[in-house]
């Protein structure tokens, strides 16, 4: 029997004008520390933005959504944190910030399959 490893997980959420708090999820970000792993999947639905905000620049949320998978990956695509362990990485994500894209609060589960989780919570909390 495959060990199941405790494993971490956040919504991504767009809040297209911050002042109003209105929000919806589009993306996932999950890590798990036994297996060095931390990913992002993201799902932009333009129409629930545009219902949002109808001005709401759709090609600026989709780069920073973008952007997120990038730091999950390391390297160069990941910029400054190019150089950090997936931990640090996870955890720079998940900082509060006042931004269009929102971490939401982390969440944990037990998997045997951290990146099969990614796949899985997307279908399950995003589309």
């Amino acid at each position: 029997m495959t060990r199941r490893e405790v494993f971490e997980y956040a919504l991504l959420r767009v809040v297209p004008r911050v002042e109003r708090g209105e929000c919806f999820n589009a993306g996932v970000l999950v890590y798990c520390r036994a297996h060095s792993f931390v990913a992002a999947r993201t799902h932009l639905d333009e129409a629930k933005l545009r219902a949002l905000d109808p001005d709401a620049d759709v090609i600026g949320v989709r780069a920073a959504l973008h952007a997120v998978e990038g730091v999950c990956g390391g390297g160069e695509g990941a910029g400054q944190a190019s150089g950090d362990d997936a931990g640090r990485r996870f955890r720079w994500l998940i900082a509060p910030r006042s931004t269009v894209v929102q971490p939401g609060a982390v969440h944990t589960g037990l998997t045997t399959d951290p990146a099969g989780e990614v796949d899985r919570l997307l279908d399950l909390l995003v589309r």
